[in-house]
């Protein structure tokens, strides 16, 4: 059986020659490494009253707009975690591959955490489709402007309820509606102004080389950059350490490799082989 990076390694050399695009796709997977956890076992559920919620029901517009409050502290409990780790060495191997390969090089990833802008990726070669836990807008949308968090936020204990000044913090100044978490729900859809959807699109169509780390394809846009990228023939690499749909479609590809190690370890394998 060949070498995955070996293989993986020879992929890059040939798109660097070509001077192709390289794009990566990024998940929970390389964030997991950073100590994130990715609240879909027990630790992710959330207690209303007697009540106990699965993140996939807390993370709704229709949760938000039932409990708005308490939808809150569960995400400002988040953000406290996020805000605590720090990026780990596959985050800062896609810092170099990026500063090597410039406007060749795209960002895409599902991750709300902020961990690549504090790694250093730049924001403008980056496409954060399911938005960032440490920004927020107006739920009321009186305008379609995203800001910060505001200061202060975001380092709540687990259960804590919302105080007088957090929901002062939290109300828009516009309108007086609740300014809600700046990201994708699960009861919402893409769109290009908040999520960057036909740009990612149209990146994947342009990519060579699509590697996709710690992601399964659970949600339409990621499954369509790696499907758009198959079609077109390119090269697909798929960092992760279990089996996935990912893997299955580079397996597939006669252009394709599953390498089934850390994020981290596999990163920086391959950031050296672009940054020479």
């Amino acid at each position: 059986m060949s070498d995955p990076i070996k293989t993986a390694t020879a992929m890059i050399h040939t798109t660097l020659r070509e001077n192709k695009p390289i794009t990566v796709l990024t998940g929970a997977g390389i964030s997991a490494e950073s100590g994130i956890p990715t609240f879909r076992g027990p630790e992710g559920f959330w207690t209303i009253g007697s009540e106990n919620y699965h993140p996939q029901e807390m993370a709704t517009f229709s949760m938000f707009d039932i409990h708005p409050e308490e939808v809150w502290a569960w995400y400002l409990y988040r953000a406290g975690l996020c805000g605590k780790a720090t990026p780990n060495a596959g985050h800062l191997a896609l810092v170099d591959m990026e500063r090597c390969l410039g406007d060749r090089f795209t960002l895409i990833t599902q991750n709300v955490d902020n961990l690549h802008r504090t790694a250093g990726s730049n924001p403008l070669r980056m496409f954060e489709i399911h938005g960032n836990i440490f920004r927020v807008r107006c739920a009321a949308s009186c305008t379609d402007a995203v800001w910060p968090l505001p200061k202060g936020l975001g380092s709540k204990e687990k259960g804590q309820p919302l105080t007088d000044k957090e929901r002062e913090q939290l109300t828009c100044t516009s309108c007086g509606s609740w300014l809600r978490p700046h990201v994708l729900w699960f009861d919402e859809t893409y769109n290009e102004h908040y999520y960057r959807f036909e740009s990612a699109l149209h990146t994947a169509f342009h990519t060579r080389l699509l590697v996709t780390v710690g992601t399964t394809g659970a949600t339409n846009l990621p499954t369509q950059i790696v499907h758009q990228v198959y079609r077109n023939n390119g090269f697909l690499i798929d960092i992760n350490v279990a089996d996935n749909s990912f893997a299955s479609v580079a397996t597939r590809s006669d252009q394709g490799v599953f390498i089934q190690q850390p994020s981290s370890r596999a990163l920086t394998a391959l950031a050296k082989a672009v940054v020479g």
